[in-house]
């Protein structure tokens, strides 16, 4: 497609990556654009060339194109913080954060985040999946899980996002596969076997016994009763499994649907099926973009 077949630009701006959609006058992308230059690589005063490194051959040779931005592109390490919207709201909603130093061939635009008062918490990304997930089906009521690195739990009602928790699961089992004494005795890359809807289970049931058996883990080493992708997979369970013991007021009554990465969501739906609730999966591209598709339409003033 010729650069001037582009009207507008989708990003999900990320920690450690940079990804953006080419649209045209049509729903589907024209084009999938993606970098390494994640918000945390970045210092200030350096997303405005980011973004056109890569962006930069899908720029038309007049006019200005709208670039709507998620996700933490919008925090306060940022390009430019964009206030949060306390819920209970609708995923959606507010003024488009717009940074100042812009390229003069694009305007930014960035989706606020949403926050929560008590507890304390935010988010920034998920709200646009979510987003994404109430523009296909309108009528969804229930619970989401967004896992990875920070999983998210948000209770959807009437479409609005009614409350929800975050728990540091992925960034928790990153530290403790790199940086704990664990480190010698399980391979990150190797998390999901057997031994994972056990240390699901023990957590679940006993999850003032984390710490015994994360040490355990260790001494199994030592004792060489265990491989270490065994070891590996129990330590995925367990973090998983602390974090369902106490996200268990969102799943309990189930089902839950899941918006994430391939293999993350699929471990959440085995953890939580070994908990008898039933799980659907979303792909977390296609809900993304459903939701900027969502945003965008907002910022023209039409109708989600």
């Amino acid at each position: 497609m010729a650069a001037n077949d582009t009207k507008w630009i989708a990003v999900d701006w990320g920690t450690t990556h940079l990804r953006a959609w080419v649209f045209g006058s049509r729903e589907e992308p024209i084009a999938s654009l993606k970098s390494e230059e994640g918000m945390g690589r970045l210092n200030p005063g350096a997303f405005n060339a980011a973004v056109i490194r890569l962006i930069d051959p899908h720029l038309p040779e007049g006019g200005r194109i709208p670039v709507l931005c998620c996700g933490m592109v919008g925090a306060r390490q940022g390009w430019v913080e964009a206030p949060y919207r306390t819920v209970p709201c609708p995923p959606l909603g507010g003024s488009f954060k717009e940074p100042e130093d812009c390229d003069p061939r694009i305007d930014v635009f960035i989706v606020p985040g949403l926050s929560q008062k008590r507890p304390p918490d935010v988010m920034r990304g998920e709200e646009t999946q979510i987003a994404g997930l109430l523009h296909e089906n309108p009528e969804f009521e229930g619970v989401v899980c967004l896992p990875g690195t920070h999983s998210k739990w948000c209770q959807i009602r009437a479409g609005k996002v009614i409350r929800f928790q975050t728990y540091l699961t992925g960034e928790l089992f990153s530290l403790l596969c790199t940086q704990s004494i664990l480190r010698h005795s399980v391979n990150q890359d190797d998390w999901f076997n057997g031994g994972f809807t056990e240390g699901v289970q023990d957590s679940v049931e006993d999850p003032a016994g984390f710490g015994r058996e994360l040490f355990a883990l260790r001494a199994g080493d030592f004792l060489a009763d265990s491989s270490a992708s065994a070891r590996s997979a129990r330590l995925s369970g367990l973090v998983i499994g602390l974090e369902l013991a106490g996200a268990r007021a969102f799943w309990e009554s189930g089902p839950v649907t899941i918006v994430g990465a391939e293999r993350i969501s699929w471990a959440y739906s085995a953890a939580m099926s070994g908990q008898g609730v039933k799980t659907e999966v979303l792909d977390p591209e296609a809900t993304t973009l459903a939701g900027l598709r969502a945003a965008y339409r907002q910022l023209q003033g039409t109708a989600v």
